[in-house]
């Protein structure tokens, strides 16, 4: 089992293998520092990011310990942010052009293969 490392100038924020993909995230959660940014972003206060997501209430502290580590580490987050952007560029062009091999409708019932194709949730983290 993969220990979380906790970093020492965030006492709130840890890294740990296999969780979230080793984002840094608020301890003993999976709410990742980007989900913080990105509500920050969005004009979310720091008390509605409290209640914002569902797994448990965050205090401020977390909250200001995730903001704090942006902050410090902008570059991480912000390619956290282009890889993000990526991924979704790429499954957008993947649904177009699924949809377009079926005459600009997507087929009622896929293939397996067909399946695997993301269906767009019209959401990213573009800023």
């Amino acid at each position: 089992m993969a220990t979380a490392a906790a970093l020492p100038s965030y006492p709130h924020i840890v890294k740990t293998p296999g969780v979230r993909g080793g984002k840094a995230c608020i301890d003993g959660t999976r709410i990742a520092v980007i989900d913080v940014v990105c509500a920050s972003q969005e004009g979310h206060s720091p008390e509605a990011i409290q209640t914002l997501f569902s797994s448990r209430p965050l205090t401020l502290a977390e909250v200001y310990a995730a903001l704090a580590y942006f902050h410090d580490n902008r570059q991480e987050i912000e390619a956290l942010f282009e890889a993000e952007d990526r991924l979704f560029e790429r499954l957008d062009r993947e649904w177009e052009e699924h949809v377009a091999r079926h005459g600009g409708v997507p087929p009622e019932k896929p293939s397996p293969e067909e399946r695997a194709i993301a269906r767009p949730v019209y959401w990213s983290p573009k800023r």
